[in-house]
C-alpha cells in the first residue's frame, strides 16, 4: 500500500488576519510543517489543495450567510490566496498543488486540478497514477474543505484518515456534524481538532 498526504487550503485568507479567518489556522499551518518535516518519508506522495477563485458566482456575497455564501476570499492574484508562511517548510515536500473553485464554490480538493504539460490532471487520477491507495488529510477547515475532501477521497476508493490534530474547525456545531458525517462515510479520524472557537 502506498500512502499519500493531502494538505487542504492552508492559505492566508483562512488564517488569522485573512478575510475568512479560522481561529488557530496559523498554528495548524505550523503544525503541518513540523509534521511533514518529521514524518514526510512515510508518504509516497504529498500534495496540497488551494481555493483559487476567479468568479465563483454566488459563493461570494456582500451579505454572507456563512453556510452557502461567504466573504470574498482566495481570489486569484491576491495575497489571501497565497499559502501561509508557516506552511512553507511543508511545501518543500509537496509534489503537486491542486487549485479549485475558479468558477464555483469547490470545497473538495477532488474538484481541483494541476497542470502537467498541456493537460489538466485531477487529484484522484494523479494519486491513482502513483499507485496511492490510502490518504491522510489535514488542513483548514475541518468542517468545510477538509470534510469535503475526505468524503470525496472515500468515494474515489481511498482508505482515508483525517488527522484531526492537524486541522482547525470554524465552529463547534459544524465541526461535530462534520465528524459524524465522516464516521458515517467510513472516514477514519485520529486525535482531536487542534483549534476551534469555543461555544
Amino acid at each position: 500500500m502506498a500512502r499519500g498526504l493531502v494538505i487542504v487550503d492552508v492559505q492566508n485568507d483562512f488564517c488569522e488576519g485573512g478575510s475568512l479567518a479560522v481561529a488557530g489556522g496559523a498554528e495548524v499551518a505550523a503544525r503541518i510543517s513540523a509534521y511533514v518535516q518529521a514524518h514526510g518519508e512515510r508518504y509516497a506522495a504529498i500534495v496540497a489543495t488551494a481555493d483559487w477563485h476567479e468568479d465563483p458566482g454566488s459563493h461570494f456575497s456582500e451579505h454572507p450567510d456563512y453556510v452557502a455564501t461567504w466573504p470574498v476570499h482566495c481570489r486569484v492574484g491576491s495575497d489571501g490566496a497565497l499559502f501561509h508562511p508557516a506552511a512553507e517548510p511543508a511545501f518543500e515536500r509537496v509534489q503537486a498543488i491542486f487549485r479549485k473553485g475558479h468558477h464555483s464554490a469547490a470545497y473538495s480538493g477532488f474538484e481541483g486540478f494541476t497542470v502537467e504539460g498541456d493537460h489538466r490532471v485531477g487529484l484522484a487520477d494523479w494519486l491513482h497514477g502513483r499507485e496511492v491507495d490510502s490518504l491522510d488529510v489535514v488542513g483548514i477547515a475541518t468542517d468545510h474543505c477538509v470534510r469535503a475532501t475526505a468524503l470525496d477521497a472515500v468515494a474515489a476508493g481511498f482508505d482515508t484518515t483525517v488527522l484531526l490534530d492537524l486541522t482547525a474547525g470554524v465552529a463547534p456545531d459544524t465541526t461535530a456534524a462534520a465528524l459524524r458525517e465522516l464516521a458515517d462515510a467510513n472516514v477514519q479520524t485520529s486525535g482531536e481538532v487542534a483549534s476551534q472557537p469555543q461555544g
